[in-house]
């Protein structure tokens, strides 16, 4: 039987409108009430996509897109962003490439085109490459300084070997060192077209002005592209492995990593297991349930008993990941060297109580209501749901994932979530990455 709360009987929250057009684009549009505007473009270029020898490419091409265009001069496009009270970013991942721009409504039709200029035109002269190459270089020393991120990278190459996750996102020095700038004109082109894009706009305008803007966006150089377009797309031999590749197989049995870190005060502890990727979405809501269960709150199962209770821990957070090819649930703590083994065995003991004690019905609809109001919560504002929007309908190819979570989430009972912890969280199979401070940080901070 399921448990968890009846929604109200009222119009959905989300009514998105979805329009794909002849050169392959797609746009999703949705008038929200309030007065600003998102334009957010997706597209499915992310570091999992490079060759080994062009790591990074991804995510320096997003830097590069803003270094002007035939129409645009190096910042010119910033300047009218911030002359107009706009606000424009962009991040990279391992699976994508995401542009947002947040505008007052009359803005949008002025800034609109210039963005999708800015995306599938950019310049990518040879000076601006070289200029922006030590940017690049700085970005990754600072993330190699970073003790949480060098501890990530264990994890990922851990968790996933075979698989392009395991590489850095902004990739290395060496390979950023050696990268030309026609290799990036390359790479843009084979990449950035309207058939691999899907743009979101979200805001207080009609919904068929949203989605004519948008369509009218697209340089005139680009109209005449098919629909089948993307499916001519040239694909690195990382590309093509990483489409044709399952997920890595659960772990047989406790792989561990333990590494000395001398700027650390505390010890890092990060327990891993290989879950279903995005592409097996029904398996992930049980998990996203788990995760929260185990980690979000302070009367989470292990925050309460390690954190609070026991002060084992200084902090814990527990987090189900969904990549393209491959999920990720994972345990990270921060906390004193002397409690690691301990640790280590509590998190196991709380993994077997999910396997084998069924959750109480008042703590799935506790959490079940976490979980769907995080997602509510983080609804409310253009920005926020034009990337919800793009993230969906890039990765699965549909919103009904984006539109439906807390239903989905509603519907998890204490059968599925013991079945789930006895599929997927192995307690005696799992990837463990150890960090520990080196002697005089533990005697200094000790001191």
């Amino acid at each position: 039987m399921s448990v968890g709360l009846t929604p109200p009987a009222a119009p959905p929250l989300n009514q998105p409108t979805i329009r794909y057009l002849s050169n392959g684009l797609t746009i999703v549009a949705e008038q929200l009430p309030v007065d600003a505007v998102n334009l957010n473009l997706w597209f499915n270029i992310g570091s999992a996509v490079e060759a080994d020898d062009i790591n990074g490419m991804a995510h320096f091409l997003e830097h590069m897109m803003f270094k002007g265009t035939e129409r645009l001069k190096s910042g010119e496009f910033e300047q009218i962003v911030e002359q107009r009270g706009a606000v424009a970013n962009a991040a990279t991942s391992q699976d994508y490439t995401q542009y947002h721009i947040t505008m007052a409504p009359q803005d949008f039709g002025a800034l609109t085109p210039l963005q999708m200029d800015v995306v599938l035109q950019p310049s990518i002269a040879d000076d601006a490459f070289d200029r922006e190459r030590s940017v690049i270089l700085e970005e990754i020393r600072r993330a190699d300084d970073n003790p949480g991120r060098r501890s990530f990278y264990q994890a990922m190459a851990i968790a996933c070997p075979d698989m392009p996750y395991s590489r850095p996102v902004l990739g290395t020095p060496d390979i950023i060192e050696s990268l030309q700038a026609e290799q990036m004109r390359k790479f843009h082109k084979t990449w950035y077209r309207p058939a691999a894009m899907t743009a979101v706009a979200v805001g207080n305008l009609p919904v068929d002005q949203l989605i004519e803007t948008v369509a009218d966006s697209v340089p005139e150089s680009l109209i005449a592209q098919g629909a089948d377009d993307v499916d001519s797309m040239p694909a690195s031999a990382a590309a093509q492995a990483l489409v044709s590749s399952a997920a890595s197989r659960p772990f047989a049995d406790i792989i561990r990593c333990e590494t000395v870190d001398p700027a650390l005060q505390q010890a890092r502890l990060i327990m891993m297991w290989r879950v279903p990727s995005i592409q097996q979405i029904d398996e992930t809501y049980p998990l996203d349930v788990l995760a929260s269960v185990l980690g979000f709150g302070r009367t989470a199962r292990l925050v309460q008993d390690l954190r609070e209770v026991r002060s084992l821990v200084s902090h814990i957070r527990v987090s189900n990941t969904t990549y393209t090819r491959q999920g990720i649930f994972s345990i990270s703590a921060r906390l004193p060297e002397d409690n690691l083994d301990q640790v280590e065995a509590a998190v196991i003991d709380h993994i077997h109580q999910l396997q084998t004690t069924p959750v109480a019905p008042s703590e799935i609809e506790r959490v079940c209501t976490q979980v769907a109001n995080r997602y509510v919560f983080a609804n409310e504002t253009p920005t926020s749901r034009s990337g919800l929007y793009g993230y969906y309908q890039a990765m699965t190819g549909s919103l009904d994932a984006a539109i439906h979570y807390p239903q989905r989430i509603r519907t998890i009972d204490a059968a599925s979530l013991q079945q789930t912890a006895r599929q997927y969280l192995n307690p005696d199979a799992y990837g463990i990455v150890v960090t520990r401070p080196a002697p005089t940080a533990v005697a200094s901070a000790n001191g």
